[in-house]
């Protein structure tokens, strides 16, 4: 199998700098686009980086490179360095996150705090790219011979309820993980092939596994649906479709309230696209009516 690029620091182009860097990664010329490609994947290296070893690294020219940092609103290379580093060592280690947090004043308002900031990951998906995006994967997931669903540690979740949700209204749909770890996933994804799809689903701190057995789907031809968090995710150059949740999280190591809301409106999208998944419910409702509380 391929060996997948560097990983990348995702909640790093959810800061304001992150937000300046992929700006350039999508709009700059060949050389800023290059530059800021290699910053997002490996912002700890460049954290640590002199401009010569920056220059080996990407090929790009120290002058080159010192017009990019200027383009980015810095005085020079040695500045956006240290904003890139001051930057990773918050986001990086959940530790002095909590540390940090544990500084301000104490009290009930903390919690509102990040109640709001649970609202606030779900209203910064783009609605508009993501509508699209559902309603394609959603007719993708019902025309495949089969669905697999994949993610570890806390992505695992997601896919649970992926799978719980996607079951009753589609012919195959397998937990690629649920015990015997990394082993027992890549036996459930032996035969995946062209007419299947896989739903990879990664976010900070990301899991290799996941990026190794979607390259292997890949490469056995399956169409690969990604839900992660930021477009350094290192999914995105496999997937075929991709659906970003933001996950920055002040204390945690990462949010998983805006994954579980695009996982839900996934489900919510498949039911809807087909007529008999009316009849599917019914009877869904029907298996499971006797386990349920009754009044009286």
């Amino acid at each position: 199998m391929p060996s997948p690029k560097a990983r990348p620091l995702a909640s790093f182009t959810g800061t304001a700098l992150g937000r300046r860097v992929e700006h350039l990664h999508r709009n700059g010329s060949a050389s800023q686009r290059q530059l800021a490609d290699f910053i997002l994947r490996n912002p700890i290296r460049v954290s640590a980086m002199t401009i010569e070893d920056l220059a080996r690294a990407t090929g790009i020219s120290a002058p080159t490179i010192s017009r990019f940092a200027r383009e980015l609103g810095f005085g020079g290379f040695g500045e956006m360095r240290n904003g890139v580093a001051g930057l990773v060592q918050i986001l990086m280690d959940p530790v002095a996150k909590l540390r940090e947090q544990m500084q301000v004043e104490p009290g009930g308002g903390r919690s509102l705090e990040l109640l709001a900031l649970a609202a606030r990951q779900v209203e910064r998906v783009d609605a508009s790219a993501s509508a699209a995006t559902i309603e394609h994967v959603a007719q993708g997931l019902r025309r495949a011979r089969h669905v697999h669903v994949m993610g570890f540690g806390l992505s695992a979740h997601v896919s649970a309820l992926l799978v719980l949700g996607l079951q009753p209204f589609l012919a195959s749909v397998t937990a690629v993980v649920e015990y015997g770890g990394t082993e027992v996933a890549a036996g459930r994804l032996m035969t995946i092939g062209p007419e299947d799809l896989l739903i990879a689903i990664t976010f900070p701190r990301y899991a290799s596994d996941v990026v190794r057995l979607a390259h292997y789907a890949k490469d056995r031809g399956a169409g690969i649906v990604a839900l992660t968090d930021s477009p350094a995710s290192p999914l995105m150059p496999i997937a075929d479709e991709v659906l970003l949740a933001p996950s920055e999280h002040p204390v945690l190591s990462c949010s998983m309230v805006a994954a579980i809301s695009l996982a839900e409106t996934l489900v919510a999208a498949v039911m809807l696209s087909d007529p008999e998944n009316v009849e599917k419910a019914a009877r869904l409702t029907q298996a499971i009516g006797s386990y349920l509380l009754k009044d009286g």
